[in-house]
């Protein structure tokens, strides 16, 4: 495919590349978190544009959708979810932003039809990324935890003007002790972070949020309408 339909475009100058794959790689996730970045960098360098510098070529790409059966209980493992957080890798690269659509997904098709959010949420992330405006276009994404007591305070990055949730209560949260056994969770705002708990985990260690195939309920969101990544605190096999 790369010497066929890469390749012969080389001569070509491109502004950068809006990247929706990822859905043949679900089984082997830890793969593509080395073969990911690495696609990037090799493009950059074809192109001649691997400095680095600002708004030099922008690699803007698309979180996998939720697929599959919505799941009724924690699931015991989602590859899914393991690519999706494999696709962050990329964002350690610079001049690159990733756009969540996890909640966008269909049970029977593998391909969601609302393509014109993705879009939307694609030209935000190039208007900050490629063109330089000071505008919210990442998902709001999580970057720590505290344990107080026997719930676990979250905290997250891209929070615009804050953060809400689409519905009363919110969604897809699990948690689990030391026993590594998740229950799905109670979960409430408290000003931009969120409390997750539940009476049977006294000593919670770890919690996930939309972590499965099919989280058909996520429901957490900042106040510009971006809904909150796919996320775990801990690092278990």
């Amino acid at each position: 495919l790369y010497n066929a339909m890469i390749h012969p475009m080389l001569p070509f100058q491109v502004k950068g590349v809006l990247w929706y794959q990822g859905e043949s790689n679900v089984a082997r996730p830890a793969r593509y978190r080395m073969l990911f970045p690495r696609l990037i960098q090799q493009w950059r360098d074809d192109w001649k544009q691997a400095d680095g510098s600002p708004g030099a070529f922008p690699f803007l790409f698309v979180q996998i959708a939720p697929f599959e059966p919505a799941d009724s209980l924690p699931p015991a493992r989602s590859l899914r979810a393991e690519l999706r957080e494999a696709q962050t890798a990329g964002l350690a690269l610079p001049n690159t932003a990733m756009i969540t659509t996890i909640d966008q997904g269909e049970e029977g098709d593998i391909h969601p039809r609302n393509k014109k959010i993705v879009g939307q949420r694609l030209a935000l992330a190039a208007r900050r990324v490629a063109y330089g405006e000071t505008i919210e276009y990442a998902a709001p994404a999580y970057t720590g935890m505290t344990t107080e007591g026997a719930a676990i305070r979250l905290r997250f990055s891209g929070v615009g003007t804050g953060l809400t949730s689409h519905g009363e209560t919110l969604q897809e949260f699990v948690i689990a002790g030391r026993e590594r056994a998740f229950v799905r969770a109670n979960a409430r705002l408290d000003g931009n972070t969120v409390i997750v708990w539940h009476p049977d985990v006294p000593e919670p260690v770890a919690v996930r949020y939309a972590w499965a195939n099919n989280p058909d309920r996520a429901n957490l969101f900042n106040n510009e309408g971006l809904p909150v990544a796919p996320f775990r605190t801990d690092a278990w096999q």
